[in-house]
């Protein structure tokens, strides 16, 4: 199935205010964000017409700015009602959401004082990012060997445009082994997240994640937290290294794309598709459309 380019579609981006035609949301070649990295996105999901966490999502947008010292020109109540204007003007019900914010063409070089942070918003209809028959066996992660700075030398808590550029590279060298992803570790050499999700590790019933001290803490991840801990799930959150990670009973990632994605292998170690992961899939797949997550609590699931 061939590929429809972003930029020959039809519908509508929102575009620094005002709704305009999909195809006529441009920018110049010479803009700081495409040379400099100054750009912010978040990743946002609708189902059934609501938009998850969506006060949350520009939240983080507007704290992405600021880190990257980018002056938001409107307010975030103003983006989470455009976020709204845009999906319906494109009628659309289950989609995916690309707010992006970026220094424009008003200045080249590497200060960037005179330039204008521009914003839009993108969406467009999207189904599960993974195939029925992954989410049941689980996908596959290949180990990096790039690694995700350290934070005192990368805006690190931002989610910038310019951090993601070692995850493509990753996620190309992964695909062409064979893996579906790339597992990254970070500064330390301890595992964090694949290339656009965050890691757990279950271990005799009891999940692990790391602690978001040089990544992004992901929203979903967040949510992830909250449903396990409602659901009566052992959590913890401190280091998991390699050796944690060979010996785990399960493992699974989350982000927005991703949601609630199990792990079937990671470089030569396989894993089951296991009790613990599928009740926190379940619960938020549940979550996400309004409906009661009643999954089987931790006794009964494990």
């Amino acid at each position: 199935m061939a590929l429809i380019p972003f930029d020959d579609r039809d519908g509508f981006i929102w575009f620094d205010g005002a709704l305009v035609p999909w195809r006529e949301a441009k920018i110049h070649v010479i803009t700081h964000g495409l040379h400099y990295g100054s750009c912010v996105f978040e990743g946002e999901r609708a189902y059934e017409g609501q938009i998850f966490k969506s006060v949350e999502h520009t939240a983080r947008l507007f704290k992405s700015a600021d880190l990257l010292g980018m002056e938001m020109p409107f307010t975030q109540e103003q983006i989470n009602e455009a976020k709204e204007e845009v999906l319906k003007a494109n009628n659309l019900v289950d989609a995916y959401l690309r707010p992006v914010a970026w220094r424009g063409s008003e200045q080249m070089g590497i200060a960037a004082q005179s330039t204008k942070t521009h914003v839009a918003i993108a969406a467009w209809e999207w189904p599960s990012y993974f195939s029925p028959e992954l989410r049941e066996h689980g996908i596959s992660l290949k180990t990096s060997s790039w690694k995700k700075p350290a934070p005192d030398t990368a805006p690190c808590h931002a989610k910038a445009a310019g951090l993601y550029m070692i995850n493509t590279l990753s996620k190309h060298d992964a695909e062409k082994a064979g893996y579906i992803d790339a597992l990254m570790c970070d500064y330390r050499g301890y595992p964090v997240e694949a290339t656009g999700a965050n890691l757990f590790r279950i271990k005799d019933g009891v999940i692990r994640t790391p602690k978001p001290d040089c990544f992004l803490n992901g929203i979903t991840r967040q949510t992830a937290i909250e449903l396990a801990r409602d659901l009566g799930f052992p959590l913890e959150e401190d280091h998991i290294t390699m050796e944690d990670l060979k010996s785990a009973d399960e493992v699974f990632i989350t982000g927005t794309a991703a949601e609630v994605m199990p792990i079937g292998k990671i470089d030569d170690t396989v894993y089951a598709v296991g009790p613990v992961s599928r009740a926190l899939r379940e619960a938020y797949e549940n979550l996400v459309r309004g409906r009661p997550y009643m999954a089987k609590k931790n006794s009964e699931a494990a």
